[in-house]
């Protein structure tokens, strides 16, 4: 089944089928992607539609939620989640890059490259859960959204929760084992599933692939 095939009256399908889908769909955009190596061209446009594939999964799930009678509470100006560490692969980073480069002033640019350093100096002698706990704002959140929310990468695609008090919460009190955000567990997999697919490609044609920090990659 396509990953661009899911709709609402077919979310009691196997998971496994759906993983083993959007795996393979991550891995043809992958393999488009690597067409010509020598180009940013073929990586952007890939990767641009892989994260329409993603945004058209969580479009449809916010649609099932409603005719179930249930919520899905992520919505623009609820920004709890944009305070913690975010990783990314390098390619979804310099793809974000390319966009801040592309739609901000020099000012801008220099504003959100200052904020990544200094985001970047309290979380680097963090470890476990310390840096995943640790809670500081995204270089790229103002006014409570994101700048650069076209291009943001898959985690924060993919991070959806049924409960706005337990971002809430975990926002106040990371270190409360007993509280964790209420996040849905299909989409997370599936868009991990799709990453996991394109990064094989890349690397079937000798490119490897490594995960960071936003901020890092901001600076």
């Amino acid at each position: 089944m396509p990953a661009k095939s899911f709709n609402k009256n077919s979310v009691s399908t196997s998971s496994g089928n759906f993983e083993k889908a959007f795996y393979h769909d991550g891995y043809q955009l992958g393999m488009k992607a690597c067409k010509d190596q020598s180009s940013d061209e073929n990586l952007s446009a890939a990767l641009a539609e892989m994260y329409r594939n993603i945004d058209e999964l969580t479009d449809n799930l916010f649609v099932y939620a409603r005719q179930q009678g249930k919520s899905i509470e992520c919505k623009k100006g609820c920004h709890w989640c944009c305070h913690q560490p975010v990783f990314a692969m390098d390619y979804e980073l310099k793809y974000l890059r390319n966009f801040i480069a592309g739609n901000f002033a020099l000012q801008e640019q220099t504003a959100i490259k200052r904020r990544a350093g200094e985001k970047n100096e309290r979380l680097k002698p963090l470890k476990g859960n310390d840096l995943l706990n640790a809670k500081h704002p995204c270089p790229l959140l103002m006014n409570g959204a994101c700048m650069a929310y076209e291009a943001r990468p898959v985690a924060c695609r993919i991070y959806l929760s049924s409960s706005v008090n337990s971002c809430q919460k975990f926002y106040k009190s990371p270190d409360d084992k007993n509280n964790y955000p209420a996040l849905l567990d299909f989409p997370m997999r599936l868009g991990r599933m799709m990453n996991e697919g394109f990064k094989a490609a890349l690397k079937a044609n000798g490119i490897i692939a490594r995960e960071f920090r936003i901020e890092e990659k901001l600076m």
